[in-house]
């Protein structure tokens, strides 16, 4: 046991580098590095690790996944610009890995800290939105012009809370429109605090991925974060590389989107115009027109009645009487050849 050093050796050997009388090792030497499969050091790729901000996620996934809450960002703003009725942006300000407790640690207390779950995922994600934003919102909601809105520091009130909630609920609905393309996920809003402080849904040093979104409207703006820890999309991890994830949404998407739109569409009104006759006459014979006057047109009444889709010809017919009503009886489509 003669090589290990006692603490009086360990001082000494401090103090004797201190004054310069043992030289430190030349930092360009070659380093070792004891691998059981790497024996080539120059194909070893060395890079610097801060073990107090561990980074679990590879920048591809980190990209992916900035790229997938950039379509959640459009489809959020879109749904708030109709819901509020003016011009919302919402926008990924920037993507970032780091621990629940620096996140927490950031967040302005009081708050809108929202608690949201998923059946397909095992653990919980949080959702924050700035009192910035959120009375703005609110004023707008309930009539108000957002011209010197006084921001209070306080917690919000049960009405307040019930409003932000149909906001996030929009916002629910575009987050899983969104993860569609890595996994079909229903996001469900839970509880909501106005101090994150009291909120741990993961251990203080566990790491989380953290979207921050910036949202404008009008003359006012505010931010939101969208907190992931990574053991609850770890399993998930994999789906997030650049290339499973583009490819997922070549291959399902697209199929996806092909049905909600025609189902959509299949739900849309227009409006049919049945076309009995058209003539033409001339801006003095407009004027002399009086009641019992009778203006003939070139077409039969026999004829077929041009029955047109939102002023577009799509079919003829015949007008008759169906249970006291007019009808129209549609007899065949109008081929794209023909001229009306």
């Amino acid at each position: 046991m003669s090589d290990v050093l006692d603490q009086t050796d360990i001082d000494a050997l401090l103090n004797a580098v201190a004054e310069g009388e043992i030289e430190e090792d030349d930092t360009s030497a070659e380093i070792q590095i004891f691998s059981h499969h790497r024996h080539d050091l120059e194909s070893v790729e060395i890079r610097d690790y801060d073990f107090k901000r561990p980074e679990r996620i590879s920048k591809d996934q980190m990209r992916a996944l900035q790229t997938l809450h950039e379509g959640f960002a459009r489809n959020f703003g879109a749904s708030l610009s109709g819901f509020l009725r003016t011009i919302v942006e919402v926008r990924v300000a920037h993507a970032e890995q780091m621990t629940y407790s620096e996140f927490i640690s950031s967040l302005p207390n009081p708050t809108s800290f929202n608690l949201v779950s998923a059946e397909e995922l095992d653990g919980q994600i949080c959702l924050e939105l700035s009192p910035l934003i959120i009375y703005p919102v609110i004023d707008r909601l309930l009539g108000g012009s957002n011209q010197d809105l006084f921001i209070p520091q306080r917690a919000m009130t049960l009405i307040e809370i019930r409003l932000i909630q149909r906001i996030l609920e929009r916002g629910m609905t575009s987050l899983s429109e969104a993860w569609e393309g890595v996994k079909p996920i229903e996001f469900q809003l839970g509880d909501m605090e106005s101090n994150p402080q009291i909120v741990q849904i993961v251990p203080p040093n566990e790491v989380v991925v953290v979207i921050g979104f910036e949202i404008k409207m009008t003359n006012r703006a505010g931010t939101m974060s969208l907190c992931i820890p990574f053991n609850v999309i770890e399993p998930l991890i994999d789906d997030l590389s650049s290339q499973n994830w583009f490819l997922s949404g070549k291959l399902h998407t697209d199929h996806h989107w092909e049905e909600l739109i025609a189902n959509r569409l299949s739900l849309a009104k227009v409006n049919l115009v049945g076309i009995l006759a058209e003539s033409s006459i001339n801006m003095s014979e407009l004027r002399c027109l009086e009641v019992g006057d009778i203006i003939t047109t070139e077409k039969g009444a026999s004829s077929p009645v041009v029955l047109q889709a939102e002023g577009v010809p799509k079919y003829l017919g015949n007008i008759g009487q169906f249970r006291g009503n007019r009808a129209l009886k549609i007899s065949r489509p109008i081929e794209p050849s023909e001229q009306f």
